[in-house]
């Protein structure tokens, strides 16, 4: 069924939303990526997400028959706007983004489904050329929601790859890489001004395939028994670190306080050196537990921190390594790859 709100109904239906709906408890998410020739239909997938208690799914572009399977789900979602959208959303008046708001996305879904919208992916480090783009886009998607009164339901930021700090160990020397802070820093002053996070992704498994040297497998599995002194601070697992390297990262810049959003964490099952169905069980499993616990980090003890897991399925077109199409947590068949609870 076909969601169909016209701008005009969106304000009397977010007002009776606030009247009336519940709050939600902790959840832990996934992110739902579809680069595979093998993926189940879109419209399976929500039975299997609520079988298993999953309440927040991040799909990384509004697809209509995506979106519409989810309708009146109950599920709410984080929407990925494309790279390559960026361009026209910067450039063109707010009345152009909030025309794309609704034909790509509110014709198809309740907007009170949707708690984020990530606006691109990765596009400091990987992506460059829609660098310019990402701010401006920030800033008319979110005069569209405002004009919409979904601003405080809806909240916009844009996923960052770890590698946008230049420092990262120990966590409190962590730097933003300077070439980057012209974009960073007004990011980081809407994301303060409007109580939006700053979303990450976090992958302790690069790391450790990247500089064995430096960075023990048990570090990485959150399994060591030792720890790292930093500042007063005990770190025994490579996840805490990174986390703190970014808020630290931010505090150096004047920045405190933006919670922080893990847009995707996960371990490969197979493809390559430390890729196993163990490991992704006991590091996935690590992630959820401290997730849903509402743990937060050595230098924000008390602030709990949201985990999307990636990925719901294995990709078999993605690009890269092996190990890149083998991150799923559930095979083909809606069977659980290795044993993890997201409630």
């Amino acid at each position: 069924m076909i969601a169909n709100f016209s701008l005009s109904s969106l304000v009397s239906f977010v007002f009776f939303f606030f009247l009336f709906s519940p709050s939600s408890a902790a959840s832990v998410g996934i992110c739902y990526g579809r680069i595979g020739n093998n993926l189940p239909p879109p419209s399976t997938i929500v039975s299997l997400l609520q079988s298993n208690e999953v309440t927040t799914v991040r799909i990384f572009k509004p697809e209509p028959e995506l979106l519409n399977s989810f309708s009146d789900s109950e599920i709410k979602l984080m929407i990925g706007v494309p790279n390559e959208m960026l361009p026209l959303l910067a450039s063109n008046p707010v009345e152009f983004s909030l025309q794309w708001l609704q034909d790509n996305i509110f014709a198809f879904l309740p907007p009170t489904q949707i708690k984020y919208l990530a606006i691109g992916n990765e596009v400091f480090i990987k992506d460059p050329y829609y660098t310019p783009f990402v701010v401006p886009s920030v800033y008319n998607l979110h005069q569209a929601l405002i004009s919409l009164s979904l601003d405080e339901i809806i909240k916009i930021s844009t996923p960052l790859a770890a590698s946008v700090l230049s420092t990262s160990f120990p966590p409190s020397n962590g730097t933003f890489n300077p070439d980057l802070l012209p974009q960073i820093i007004p990011l980081l002053r809407f994301l303060k001004d409007h109580d939006s996070p700053l979303m990450i992704n976090v992958y302790p498994f690069f790391s450790y395939i990247n500089n064995k040297k430096d960075i023990g497998l048990d570090y990485a599995l959150f399994n060591t028994q030792g720890v790292l002194l930093d500042n007063g601070l005990f770190y025994n697992n490579l996840f805490d670190a990174t986390l703190d390297s970014f808020v630290a990262a931010m505090e150096r810049e004047g920045f405190r306080g933006i919670r922080l959003v893990v847009t995707e964490t996960g371990w490969p099952t197979a493809g390559g050196e430390a890729a196993s169905l163990e490991n992704a069980r006991v590091y996935n499993g690590n992630v959820v537990k401290r997730a849903l616990g509402d743990f937060g980090t050595p230098m924000r003890p008390s602030a709990g921190v949201e985990v999307f897991l990636f990925d719901l399925f294995d990709e078999d077109e993605k690009d890269g390594e092996e190990y890149e199409k083998h991150f799923g947590v559930f095979a083909l068949n809606g069977v659980k790859a290795y044993d993890v609870n997201f409630s």
